[in-house]
C-alpha cells in the first residue's frame, strides 16, 4: 500500500528565519506563513525585524538578533519555543560578502566576517534549535547557500568558499542529525536582492540573456523551494542542495564577474 501524497501545508508548524528583513529571507518567511506556519523572522536590527514582520501580517513576529551573536540567537530560540511551544523549521538565511577581490588580497578581518556569518551562524542556530526542540521532536533545517558554492568566478572567491563549505556542512549535519532532523540547502543564482545588487543593477539584460530561463531571479522564485524542503513533501530528502538559478549554472559564463549571491 502506498502512502498518501503529502500536503504542502505547514499548519501547526513554527519556523525561525534568520536574516529575513528583506530579500530571500523575507520571501521565505512569507511562503512559510502562506502555508500555515507561524514565523519568527530575525534581523540585526529589532526595528527592521519588527517592520518586516508587520509587512507580512498575522502569524509573523520580528526579533532582533545578529546571526553570529550567540546570546541573541539563544534568546530568539528560547522566545520561539517559549511563545509557540515548538520550533519545527529553521531557515539559516543570513549572509554577507565583504571580501571582494582576489583571495590572496583579502585580510583576516574580511575572511573572518564572511565565515562567521555564512558558516558559523548556521552551525550556531542549528545547534540551538536541535537542543531546544528538534533533537527530541524532529524538524527541518534549510540553509541558504549559492550557486557560487558550486562554481568559481573572479573576485568573489572567499564568498564562494564559504558557500561551498556551507553545502558540505549541510551534508555533514544531515548525517549527524538524522533521523530526527532533516538538513538541506538551496543554492540560488543571481536574484534581485540588495546583497546581489551590484551584480545585476547595471547589467541586468546581459545576465538575463545568459540565463536559460531568460531573466534574473526574484526572491519569490527561491522561497517556494525553501517551503518545499521544510515541508512533508521533502520528508525523505536530506543532505541535498537544490539549485534554484533559472539555469545559470548550465550557462556557465553567467558567473563571469558575478558571485551568484542570493540571500
Amino acid at each position: 500500500m502506498t502512502s498518501p501524497a503529502p500536503s504542502d501545508s505547514l499548519e501547526g508548524k513554527v519556523a525561525v528565519v534568520t536574516g529575513a528583513s528583506r530579500g530571500i529571507g523575507l520571501a521565505a518567511a512569507a511562503a512559510l506563513r502562506d502555508r500555515g506556519a507561524r514565523v519568527v523572522l530575525t534581523s540585526r536590527s529589532a526595528e527592521r525585524a519588527e517592520e518586516a514582520a508587520r509587512s507580512l501580517g498575522a502569524g509573523v513576529t520580528g526579533f532582533g538578533a545578529h546571526a553570529t551573536d550567540e546570546d541573541a540567537a539563544r534568546a530568539c530560540v528560547d522566545f520561539t519555543v517559549g511563545t509557540y511551544g515548538r520550533l519545527d523549521i529553521l531557515v539559516n538565511n543570513a549572509g554577507t560578502n565583504p571580501a571582494y577581490g582576489p583571495v590572496i588580497d583579502q585580510d583576516h578581518a574580511r575572511f573572518a566576517k564572511t565565515m562567521d556569518v555564512n558558516l558559523w551562524a548556521p552551525i550556531l542556530w542549528t545547534s540551538l534549535a536541535v537542543r531546544a526542540w528538534m533533537g527530541e521532536h524532529g524538524g527541518a533545517v534549510v540553509n541558504t547557500a549559492s550557486i557560487g558554492g558550486l562554481s568559481v568566478a573572479q573576485d568573489v572567491g572567499i564568498y564562494h568558499v564559504s558557500k561551498a563549505a556551507l553545502i558540505h556542512l549541510t551534508r555533514q549535519l544531515a548525517l549527524e542529525l538524522g533521523p530526527q532532523v532533516r538538513v538541506n540547502a538551496i543554492a540560488p543564482g543571481i536574484v534581485r536582492t540588495r546583497l546581489a545588487q551590484a551584480l545585476w543593477q547595471e547589467n541586468e539584460r546581459r545576465v538575463a540573456d545568459a540565463t536559460p530561463l531568460g531573466r534574473i531571479g526574484e526572491p519569490g522564485d527561491v522561497a517556494g523551494a525553501v517551503a518545499f524542503l521544510a515541508g512533508d513533501g521533502a520528508r525523505w530528502i536530506t543532505g541535498e542542495t537544490l539549485v534554484v538559478d533559472g539555469g545559470q549554472l548550465l550557462a556557465g559564463g553567467v558567473l563571469d564577474n558575478s558571485s551568484g549571491q542570493g540571500s
